[in-house]
């Protein structure tokens, strides 16, 4: 903030963002901590915000995000940003610290409401009242004046890692078929509906890829250990086992990381429900628990990449053979 300050007309201030900026740059607004802001989205994970509902809350606690960063320049902004986000929404992409908030106070404040069976940091409810009742200055509109130096263009995203998994897929001799369809939801309910899918565009005697990408949610209800990656893929387990054929699914993180955990996700076949029971693990149980990363961790079938250092949200592969 005080580079984009301290910048002059004939400056050119380049911002480069990726996913996960959203947590990763932080300036809590006058009145809140971080302590504040990493609790209030803290309990708005865990109680299956998605990600515009929790970055919408974001930048009406920062001083920076929802385009603070850019209107507080007098220099002509460039931004270049790789998207984590379904549709690519500049002003999602790290809470649009450059770009125009079309969200308001009213909205934050909606989102804290709609989750209202948690408890948020006074300070926090405090700000996010004040804003909506007129008493403190909403982020920069779309068409803000502030703004019309600013530029902005997203050179990766999720479209990009759906096109390398397919050239992957090919050159093994897969047939590809792509999902024009998010994958968005609770993550413990949007296997199937996935898996279904892909049999839809399954023919006889076909090697088939399908693949999708997205982002889920995860609303945590037990004490267990997971993400929403590995949630999705146990969600799966189930009806790969009725299954009649050969067939292998995998979600992924691509910064890897799925969660609090040190996975990027995980992988389910048709063998997965019988080597559990054989292992003396359910499942059910384990969704129930949000304990996927214990279930798969005990049949060896975490998938491990390490930390990529860029994030273009998650990947679903579904292979389906004869």
């Amino acid at each position: 903030m005080s580079i984009a300050a301290s910048a002059r007309g004939t400056d050119v201030l380049l911002v480069l963002l990726s996913g996960g900026a959203s947590s990763m740059m932080a300036l809590p607004a006058d009145g809140v901590t971080l302590e504040d802001k990493r609790e209030t989205i803290e309990r708005l994970l865990k109680a299956g915000a998605t990600i515009g509902q929790l970055n919408t809350v974001r930048k009406h606690l920062s001083a920076m995000k929802g385009g603070r960063l850019a209107a507080a320049s007098q220099a002509t902004v460039v931004t270049i940003a790789i998207s984590d986000v379904v549709g690519d929404d500049p002003s999602t992409i790290a809470s649009g610290p450059t770009v125009g908030d079309p969200t308001t106070f009213a909205d934050a404040l909606a989102v804290l409401e709609a989750h209202a069976g948690r408890e948020y940091p006074a300070a926090v409810v405090r700000r996010l009242r004040a804003g909506a009742a007129g008493d403190i200055d909403d982020t920069p509109k779309p068409g803000a004046v502030e703004l019309r130096r600013s530029h902005v263009t997203i050179i990766g995203g999720g479209r990009h890692v759906l096109a390398g998994a397919a050239v992957a897929a090919q050159s093994l001799g897969y047939r590809v078929h792509t999902l024009d369809r998010p994958t968005v939801g609770e993550a413990s309910q949007a296997g199937p509906p996935l898996l279904a899918e892909a049999m839809r565009a399954f023919r006889s005697g076909d090697r088939l890829c399908v693949l999708a990408g997205g982002e889920t949610t995860v609303t945590v209800r037990g004490a267990g250990r997971g993400g929403r990656n590995q949630e999705l893929a146990l969600s799966i387990a189930a009806p790969l086992h009725q299954h009649a054929r050969p067939a292998a699914v995998a979600s992924v993180g691509t910064d890897g990381v799925d969660g609090p955990t040190d996975a990027a996700g995980a992988v389910v076949d048709h063998t997965t429900i019988s080597r559990a029971l054989a292992a003396g693990q359910s499942a059910e149980s384990a969704l129930a628990a949000n304990d996927s990363y214990t279930f798969f961790d005990r049949l060896g079938d975490l998938i491990h990449l390490g930390p990529t250092g860029i994030n273009a949200g998650d990947l679903q592969v579904v292979l389906l053979t004869d």
